[in-house]
């Protein structure tokens, strides 16, 4: 779409359900969010996952939503053969300021029926992390509020012990 002229380089979009949707503008607590994650990862993860911003993960033909922060199986090509799909994802983490509604509904199932395994959305303004785990079909049935303070340990890294305050503000 962008070589059509459709879309500029710089148009914030994801692909969902097949329609082209606008993505919210990132603000500093989202952005200085998303930059401490990052950087935290590369110390708490070392090689076992790769790190990805606010990329596209191709969950189908129809779904190729950019996550803020996702974390892939390693693969010596780093995924410039092809975009990571669903079974390449440990986490997905969506750093929530004004689209916190849309990602614990739309994007959280979205998330489960294509078949990611886990996932989080880091909510600014409650200051906490939403944990959605135990995926079953199109839902995931368990949903953890997590505070500062707080450790998770996601269920593909299980010896990655992740503090939640790194993905909040």
């Amino acid at each position: 779409m962008v070589d059509a002229g459709i879309l500029g380089e710089k148009d914030r979009v994801e692909l969902i359900r097949g329609e082209i949707l606008e993505m919210s503008p990132i603000g500093p607590p989202h952005d200085g969010s998303v930059l401490r994650a990052i950087n935290n990862f590369f110390a708490i993860l070392g090689k076992r996952a790769i790190v990805g911003s606010q990329g596209s993960v191709r969950l189908s033909e129809y779904d190729e939503p950019q996550p803020d922060i996702y974390l892939l199986r390693p693969r010596d090509d780093f995924y410039t053969r092809r975009k990571a799909g669903p079974s390449d994802v440990f986490l997905i983490i969506e750093v929530a300021d004004s689209s916190l509604k849309y990602d614990r509904t739309i994007k959280a199932e979205l998330y489960a029926e294509k078949g990611v395994p886990e996932y989080w959305v880091a909510d600014i303004p409650g200051d906490c992390v939403w944990v959605y785990s135990e995926r079953r079909g199109k839902a995931y049935p368990k949903i953890d509020q997590l505070h500062r303070g707080d450790f998770r340990v996601p269920k593909l890294l299980p010896d990655c012990r992740i503090p939640i305050d790194i993905v909040l503000p």
